[in-house]
């Protein structure tokens, strides 16, 4: 086998080992219980903070600055507001459908393209690739977890449906990967501009849905929770570097 067959696989097993963590993230959200209520109430909102401080990690260490790198400085700020005022519109739309998907919304979003720059890092840093792999990993179980309590308080269905769907998700993290080793490897504006959009999206998800919705009166660890998740992605980008 190749050099380049063994580093393509490697993507592929990487990408969907990160993204396994995503129907995790959802069978946990259905089987945690913790009580009394009001500790319930607090470890739901700090999952969420945790979540937003997670994304905001992915936006600041890792898809700005790489996405920055591939791009001429005005495409970046183009991109990045068109993101947001994007997202801004399917936020309104699913809004009047009665629908909210704020949390899966930035979770594809985010793990998408750092699924893509999974498979490009790997042409040329394996080791990176590992750390970046369990950073998504990581990543993905609070954002799953918070996109399962999210999807079965806005429409009826039912726990194990939820997994089931977040578990049909997978794959798309190793033909994300894939994407970005044979295609966009070759073209780092567009895997730039992918990134760019996407972090658009996810900032406006973040203040318009996210951090709202972490907010607990008296309590201090949702804000702790999304400085825990800041540091996560800190951690990962530390170590890439």
């Amino acid at each position: 086998m190749s050099d380049a067959s063994a580093s393509q696989l490697l993507a592929l097993a990487l990408a969907t080992l990160a993204g396994a963590t995503i129907p995790l993230g959802a069978f946990l959200a259905e089987h945690t219980s913790i009580r009394p209520r009001w500790l319930d109430e607090e470890f739901r909102h700090s999952a969420i903070a945790f979540g937003g401080g997670a994304l905001f990690s992915a936006i600041a260490l890792v898809l700005v600055p790489e996405g920055a790198a591939r791009l001429p400085a005005i495409w970046t700020l183009i991109l990045f507001a068109l993101g947001g005022v994007v997202f801004y519109g399917v936020d309104r739309l699913l809004r009047s459908l009665g629908g909210q998907m704020a949390q899966f919304l930035a979770m594809m979003l985010d793990f998408v393209p750092e699924a893509a720059a999974l498979g490009a890092l790997l042409v040329e840093d394996v080791g990176a690739g590992y750390v970046l792999a369990a950073l998504i990993a990581l990543q993905n179980l609070p954002e799953s977890f918070n996109a399962c309590r999210e999807i079965r308080a806005a429409f009826d269905v039912t726990g194990r449906r939820v997994v089931l769907l977040f578990a049909a998700l997978v794959p798309i993290g190793p033909l994300a990967a894939w994407t970005g080793f044979a295609v966009l490897g070759d073209l780092p504006e567009i895997l730039g501009g992918i990134m760019i959009f996407a972090s658009g999206g996810i900032l406006y998800l973040i203040f318009e849905d996210i951090a709202p919705a972490a907010v607990l009166k008296n309590r201090g660890a949702p804000a702790l929770g999304a400085v825990a998740g800041f540091l996560l992605g800190l951690a990962g980008h530390l170590l890439v570097q």
